[in-house]
């Protein structure tokens, strides 16, 4: 069951007000409906409720990269068969084919960002031997047990309702003497956009509803993966700074690369208005400051069942 109560950093008043609309959303039920959630991500990340998407690339394929490739730069991909869960544009799904990898399933929950991510596999000369996409839930992926050498989710774990859940799923389909790793928010991952946009956004729409975002610590991560019966367990923990021109063109960045998800509980002609409402709050407060803290950990299937 997804935690209540909110696990990561944020201003004293901020917390109280979210952990009061979490408690509500746990006594009415909405905090235990893990499908709705895992709906509105999918949609928000469809462009369904906010243009910010489209430039999701854009905005934020840097910082995307740079937790990518500390991610995964001590991996063996060569000869590897992967799974890239939450694969978004593929980012980490190119870096493991330049590294080496025979083939890469790349799945996300958003047709969306599958179809971005084969337009630039295409583009880059990668056929249907080497990628192919395939929409998935990644608490029930849709594969057989010991299917893949490495598995993986970069940036992912933390929009995931049921995140043990998810781990224990990529620890089944992979092969044993396989690898799993994981990226996952840190505490203060992006907690100044957060706790700005708690502070601007209409609440009254949002209000009684569990957050899709849920970061974590490292040992919250390096528990998950002992609980899914991986050995060779190691973490690690990145934290940077990203300082934008403006505070408009913070929004835009946090806009684009969480897809503004929390507006599917908006009336759709009530969004944009909200939306620069927002924008002009972090430029009022000079909100051009947002943080990045990723967790990587990484274990071994051993032989054996999990």
């Amino acid at each position: 069951m997804p935690p209540v109560f909110w696990t990561g950093k944020l201003t004293k008043s901020m917390k109280l007000l979210v952990n009061l609309s979490n408690a509500i959303a746990w006594i009415n039920g909405n905090a235990k409906n893990a499908n709705a959630m895992k709906e509105r991500l999918k949609l928000g990340y469809n462009g369904e409720f906010s243009s910010h998407v489209d430039k999701y690339d854009k905005l934020g394929l840097e910082n995307q990269l740079r937790a990518a490739s500390l991610q995964l730069a001590e991996i063996d991909f060569k000869g590897k068969e992967v799974l890239d869960v939450g694969c978004g544009t593929g980012v980490s799904s190119f870096i493991a084919l330049e590294k080496g990898a025979s083939k890469v399933v790349c799945g996300d929950i958003s047709q969306y960002m599958l179809d971005k991510a084969q337009e630039k596999a295409t583009a880059a000369g990668y056929d249907k031997n080497q990628i192919v996409f395939r929409q998935l839930d990644a608490e029930s992926l849709p594969f057989e047990k010991d299917s893949f050498d490495v598995t993986m989710t970069g940036m992912t774990l933390g929009v995931l309702p049921n995140q043990e859940k998810a781990v224990t799923e990529m620890a089944r389909v992979t092969r044993p003497n396989g690898l799993v790793s994981v990226g996952a928010h840190g505490p203060e991952h992006y907690w100044e956009a957060i706790d700005a946009t708690f502070r601007a956004v209409t609440k009254r729409y949002v209000f009684g509803y569990r957050l899709e975002f849920w970061p974590r610590t490292d040992k919250d991560v390096e528990d998950m993966l002992v609980h899914a019966g991986l050995t060779n367990i190691k973490t690690f923990r990145a934290v940077w700074r990203n300082d934008f021109p403006s505070g408009g063109e913070a929004y835009d960045f946090f806009a684009a690369i969480t897809a503004s998800w929390w507006y599917a509980k908006f009336p759709s002609d009530k969004i944009s208005a909200d939306s620069e409402k927002t924008r002009r709050y972090f430029e009022r407060k000079r909100v051009t400051r947002i943080t990045d803290d990723v967790i990587f950990c990484c274990g071994t299937k051993p032989d054996g069942e999990p």
